[in-house]
């Protein structure tokens, strides 16, 4: 799958999150990498930055923290480009859910792991 069409599907899985949730999101971006830089080929994405429940008072001035979704390590996981559209939306709403301070543990009970 092309860069290109994989930049779509984690569009079109950003566009299903509710806006009420995407409204609450604050100084993050979302980024489509080719692989980790590690170059391991099993982490689908990756949440770096401070989680909003852990800003204080003081957090002001700080870069974007940054949401990143690995293409070669899903296009390693997924069959079809169903599984793919299936495995982005799930790894979307799973960096995001860190951005709002939940951790790996709670989002697999939910489900999101």
């Amino acid at each position: 799958m092309s860069r290109e069409r994989f930049e779509e599907l984690v569009g079109e899985a950003l566009d299903d999150v509710p806006n009420e949730l995407l409204s609450l999101m604050n100084n993050v971006v979302i980024l489509v990498e080719d692989r980790p830089p590690d170059g391991s080929d099993d982490l689908l994405g990756l949440y770096e930055g401070t989680a909003l429940t852990e800003r204080g008072w003081d957090y002001a001035g700080v870069l974007p923290d940054r949401i990143t979704i690995y293409r070669m390590p899903t296009l390693k996981v997924c069959d079809t480009e169903d599984d793919v559209v299936d495995e982005v939306a799930i790894t979307v709403v799973h960096e995001i859910a860190h951005h709002f301070g939940i951790d790996d543990h709670r989002l697999h009970e939910l489900g999101w792991g």
